[in-house]
């Protein structure tokens, strides 16, 4: 009996009809998540019509849905380490298409409050299992390339949701969240029945002491993408137990609390720049940033901004394009300090929404190849909690800054997105082609 690695049969069985497969589930629901999150800025203003209510009591449904995404992210990660990836990932596809559907009927506001807060919950839940997940089915040689394709679904999200939010304001429909929540909660349902056809994952598999079963999807793999099977005569070694016994253990906490701090300013910044700054920015004249048509740009300058990710995660490798992208986030962010035209405007905003998709991209190829397969998933809950918690705080932390200027809330995030890239430079490992552990 010959025994090979989990790396060498994933390597063997490379990246063809099987991965494309498993790209275009997982995609659809991550373009799905994307569509429920943006949906918050696009409701807003009809769910405050529909109840009686002023704008920013509207918003309270972001605030319920990111607080959701911070408890789904931290509690079902560590759930997919536990029980599995698939179980988790059907649970919570399928509680964002019901919770989803049930947010456009929703009779009250107080009701459609609770609504989001689970729905968020979901989604929360979905985001970091998907690409735990996703990793652990790709060779090293393509895995960061892959995973940021995964996140360039993202871009795909933005798109629709604007186009369907422009055509429904079109439209002139009465109580337009209702429609608008609709779109977002279709791809879900239909990604609940696509979600069954994926099988767990393999390294989970080992990692549970079900080497057969771990064999009989790797050997379907092979088949799907055209290469033999593994011979009745060869096993895959179980991999090596791993010494951590949980991410801030003494040989993973400097790297966990690096990427968690990376995962936090980044997602300030995002947030910071595309929430808060255009309502801003449109009080001051420059009403066409919170155009449906200037919105759909925006979404189309995050795609070269994933593709130079995808190409230099394999490229340069994961860690230098992280840092690179953040640096560039916090050049554009300058911009808007001398910006004072609308053309200048315009594109600070679309060279921002370029480097900060792409610094998304580097992140989420870098952050589950951080940990070990054991961990892996809570990792990937833990940063994507960092993410929820940099989204709730950032209104807060810019309404100290907004009274003072302009440019110390600009200067602010450039400053934030500096100490990112710093706090890159500073983990300790280089990921490029590494054997997940």
């Amino acid at each position: 009996m010959t025994a090979i690695t989990i790396q060498d049969a994933l390597d063997r069985a490379g990246t063809g009809p099987y991965q494309r497969r498993l790209m275009g589930i997982f995609g659809l629901v991550w373009a799905a998540d994307a569509m429920q999150v943006l949906a918050v800025g696009f409701t807003a203003a009809s769910i405050a019509a529909t109840f009686g209510l002023t704008v920013p009591q509207a918003l309270q449904t972001g605030t319920v849905f990111f607080l959701g995404m911070l408890i789904g992210a931290v509690g079902f990660g560590r759930l997919a380490d536990r029980i599995g990836r698939r179980r988790v990932l059907i649970v919570t596809v399928a509680c964002d298409a019901v919770f989803g559907m049930l947010s456009i009927f929703a009779p009250n506001f107080e009701l459609l409050l609770l609504l989001r807060l689970l729905t968020g919950a979901a989604v929360g839940g979905t985001l970091p299992v998907d690409y735990a997940m996703m990793s652990e089915f790709l060779p090293a040689r393509s895995r960061g390339r892959w995973l940021v394709m995964l996140e360039g679904f993202w871009a795909v999200g933005t798109l629709i949701v604007a186009v369907a939010a422009w055509l429904i304001s079109l439209a002139g429909l009465a109580d337009a969240w209702r429609y608008i929540f609709a779109v977002t909660a279709i791809p879900a349902a239909i990604g609940v029945g696509l979600r069954f056809l994926v099988p767990e994952s393999p390294l989970y598999l080992l990692r549970a002491g079900k080497a057969v079963e771990a064999k009989s999807i790797i050997n379907r793999m092979l088949r799907a993408n055209g290469r033999a099977e593994l011979e009745t005569t060869v096993s895959i070694a179980p991999p090596t137990p791993s010494v951590s016994t949980g991410i801030f253990s003494m040989d993973l906490r400097r790297r966990s609390l690096l990427i968690l701090t990376v995962w936090f300013l980044v997602s300030v910044s995002y947030y910071g720049v595309f929430t808060w700054m255009p309502p801003r920015l449109a009080g001051e004249g420059f009403g066409f940033v919170r155009g449906y048509g200037f919105l759909v740009l925006i979404a189309l300058a995050q795609i070269p901004g994933y593709a130079l990710a995808a190409y230099g995660v394999e490229k340069w490798g994961r860690r230098p394009t992280l840092i690179g992208f953040c640096l560039l986030s916090a050049l554009s962010c300058l911009l808007f300090v001398v910006a004072s035209e609308a053309s200048l405007i315009a594109a600070a905003l679309l060279i921002m929404s370029f480097a900060l998709l792409g610094t998304w991209g580097a992140l989420y190829a870098y952050t589950p190849e951080l940990f070990p397969t054991a961990l892996r998933a809570t990792g990937m809950g833990a940063a994507g909690g960092m993410a929820r918690l940099g989204g709730l705080l950032a209104p807060s932390l810019i309404g100290l800054l907004v009274a003072k200027g302009f440019a110390l809330a600009i200067g602010t995030f450039a400053g934030l997105l500096l100490v990112a890239a710093i706090a890159a430079v500073l983990i300790d490992a280089e990921t490029r082609q590494a054997s997940l552990a």
